[in-house]
């Protein structure tokens, strides 16, 4: 299997995409296979290449963006969406990570961060914005009208959710913790279920907030 990152640009500005294009064509680990002008066509070449990551616009004509990642995420694919967008509000930043999208950024961050940001995503790891990190836990910290179930989380579940805020797969998870996927799979929805979270990035995002993980936890550490 190779080692290169297959990368999908879905924007409808032409100088996005050719300056995106060119950026990562100095990475000798990164590959652009594909790109799109509007949400449909996204979704149609995403289906048919299945490349490891997509940078998915959200404003763009026919489909837009967050129509399009929930298409996608609906396929069942492997494929991981990072978003890269001009826009930081909350109608556009919720529904995108709800929809599935592991990461989060704005159009003027620096080339070297969006291409750390692909390489965390195309591990697993939950990438946002500083901006959209704070948004994030504002909105978890915010939803008091909810609060966690009274049943507590479980010494495993626990451990769960520590894995998921390191980035991991469920399937990395299984391996990890010496289980069956289907159990992680049922471990990560009681999460999701007794939190009122709707994702696995706001689970990751819980997990920093109530101390469970750090963001600077070394990568084998428990």
């Amino acid at each position: 299997m190779s080692n290169t990152i297959q990368v999908f640009i879905a924007d409808d500005h032409p100088i996005v995409r050719r300056g995106i294009k060119g950026l990562l064509q100095t990475e000798a680990d990164m590959e652009v296979v594909g790109e799109a002008a509007n949400g449909r066509d996204a979704v149609t070449e995403v289906q048919r290449l299945q490349p490891d990551i997509v940078l998915m616009d959200l404003v763009m004509p026919g489909m837009d963006g967050i129509e399009a990642i929930k298409n996608i995420r609906a396929e069942g694919l492997e494929t991981r969406i990072l978003v890269l967008t001009s826009f930081a509000t909350d109608d556009k930043v919720f529904p995108a990570i709800k929809a599935g999208a592991l990461g989060y950024l704005i159009k003027d961050t620096v080339p070297d961060e969006l291409v750390r940001a692909i390489r965390q995503v195309q591990l697993g790891q939950p990438t946002l914005h500083p901006a959209i990190a704070q948004k994030l836990l504002q909105e978890i910290s915010g939803s008091s009208h909810q609060p966690p179930s009274p049943d507590p989380l479980t010494e495993r579940e626990i451990e769960v959710l520590r894995l998921v805020a390191r980035g991991y797969s469920n399937q990395e998870i299984a391996d990890t913790l010496i289980i069956g996927v289907a159990t992680v799979y049922t471990h990560v929805s009681n999460i999701l279920a007794k939190l009122h979270l709707a994702s696995r990035t706001q689970a990751a995002l819980y997990a920093l907030r109530e101390g469970y993980a750090s963001l600077y936890e070394d990568e084998g550490s428990a």
